[in-house]
């Protein structure tokens, strides 16, 4: 396992630290009907600021937008983190169960203190569980999102090759 270590991580961190070729999957993971259906569509295309808002407008804009991310623009992936876990939130329940971390349907209670359940280790546990059945892009994101979420951590988390 490798870690990056970085202080006072944010957000934009967590999709930096991951690399750009990560990131650039993790894009391609994005569901439209997703968006739509959370009503996250219409907010994505205004901050991507995309005229259109389709996989293959997503997919070209992905060199701007890691630009954005750079710039730590914090609302953007605020918003982008929130569209790509919102497509995946069959993976985000199945992974949540497996480390038994009580949620309602992938999302944590108001003020709910989450962090006890996360054992040393549960990341690798969780990506050797998870990494063969579901986007490793976007579980490797959905890993440090929750790192960095409940455990407020200071180290991006990526497995050993």
């Amino acid at each position: 396992m490798y870690r990056v270590t970085l202080a006072l991580m944010q957000l934009c961190d967590v999709f930096l630290g991951l690399g750009e070729e990560n990131f650039t999957g993790v894009l391609r993971t994005i569901s439209m009907g997703k968006l739509k259906t959370y009503h996250l569509y219409e907010r994505l295309k205004a901050r991507a600021h995309l005229a259109k808002l389709n996989s293959e407008t997503l997919r070209r804009a992905s060199p701007r937008l890691w630009t954005r991310l750079s710039e730590r623009q914090d609302e953007f992936a605020t918003d982008l983190a929130q569209s790509i876990l919102i497509s995946h939130l069959d993976m985000i329940i199945a992974v949540l169960n497996y480390l038994g971390v009580p949620h309602e349907d992938g999302f944590f209670p108001k003020d709910a203190d989450v962090s006890q359940h996360l054992t040393p280790g549960w990341e690798d546990r969780a990506w050797q569980e998870f990494s063969e059945r579901y986007p490793k892009p976007a579980l490797l994101f959905y890993i440090n999102h929750l790192a960095w979420e409940v455990g407020k951590t200071e180290q991006v988390y990526l497995p050993a090759a």
